[in-house]
């Protein structure tokens, strides 16, 4: 299983926390999922290659895009 960590610049509140947490889940490879509103981090441990780049268009399409 690999990890990564994602800078979310727009989480600001626990709905935002929610919504990123349950929409993550929802993405196929996606183990857990850990967003805090407080550092704006979301931890995603996954397994196969393409997750990242389906975490990554996830965030996107709910509003919430990572940067960096």
């Amino acid at each position: 299983m690999a990890k990564e960590i994602l800078n979310v610049p727009s989480i600001s509140c626990m709905h935002c926390v929610r919504r990123i947490t349950q929409a993550l889940e929802e993405v196929p490879g996606v183990q857990s999922v850990q967003a805090d509103a407080a550092t704006r981090l979301v931890t995603v441990s996954y397994e196969g290659a393409d997750t990242p780049a389906r975490v990554r268009a996830t965030l996107e399409e709910i509003g919430y895009p990572a940067v960096g």
